[in-house]
């Protein structure tokens, strides 16, 4: 089990905290992705906008979206403890202006039990299933050309979970505590099976506010629909798509943006 904080130097030369620096390799080149959603998402960003980075892990994404455009303000919110240790640090060193949270995001505030994997920690989460996601952790090993032997070692004893208690708030909490009123550019929502709690929480006042959404949806009874479906009705125009690497899994890419208004 992975405890202690390590370094990862990134291709550009700057060093990030992490607790496993091939997780988080990994995950820089998910964010780095050029044909990716998340890229695509913050091209839409504008200085002075704010990206809000539900379930950020290390931070990855939002030095992302600080590198992509300069002047906006992310606040980049993460509920374990060990893993908010990281983003903290990268936050402060990365992302100028940057607001990092200790907390979950939900339909509702209080309390949750969360399972949180020291080897694994982007697929911890609420609704964390070990066989599920070893198997779709398998299944990306094997699109990657990676054979059976490398991939039983890689996996075993990967998504050996660890029991928490969080705290929960909604976005819309968040907005009114830290950018009441500032227009959100972007919304990007990573939380392992609780997408739609996430957007759940959020009121029709503040949806209108929000102009781009970027999540990765598990398709497990119908979300993936379900996730179209709410964000249509907020009068956006979605986008889905499915990483060549995912192909067999439940995990999709949405990425949703509000229309410009025409005169």
């Amino acid at each position: 089990m992975l405890t202690t904080l390590q370094q990862l130097r990134l291709d550009d030369g700057r060093t990030v905290t992490c607790t496993s620096p091939a997780e988080a390799r990994m995950l820089w080149g998910e964010m780095t992705e050029p044909h990716g959603f998340y890229q695509r998402a913050a091209a839409c960003l504008c200085p002075g906008d704010v990206a809000l980075d539900i379930g950020a892990n290390i931070g990855l994404c939002a030095i992302m979206f600080a590198d992509t455009c300069p002047g906006i303000q992310v606040i980049a919110v993460e509920p374990v403890p060990m893993t908010f240790r990281c983003l903290d640090r990268n936050i402060a060193a990365h992302v100028p202006n940057g607001i990092s949270l200790e907390i979950a995001i939900g339909a509702t505030p209080g309390t949750r039990p969360f399972t949180w994997y020291p080897n694994a920690s982007a697929n911890s989460g609420f609704f964390a299933d070990r066989e599920a996601d070893d198997e779709a952790t398998k299944i990306y090993l094997r699109n990657c050309g990676l054979d059976d032997k490398a991939i039983a070692l890689i996996t075993t004893g990967l998504h050996d979970g660890v029991p928490l208690e969080v705290g929960v708030t909604t976005v819309s909490a968040i907005l009114d505590e830290h950018c009441r009123d500032s227009e959100i550019g972007l919304l990007k929502v990573d939380v392992e099976r609780a997408e739609l709690d996430v957007l759940h929480g959020i009121t029709e006042a503040d949806w209108r506010r929000i102009h781009a959404v970027v999540a990765e949806v598990h398709d497990r009874d119908g979300r993936l629909r379900e996730v179209r479906e709410l964000l249509g009705r907020q009068g956006m125009y979605v986008q889905t798509q499915q990483d060549p690497r995912l192909i067999g899994t439940e995990l999709h890419e949405v990425f949703a943006v509000r229309p410009e208004p025409t005169d």
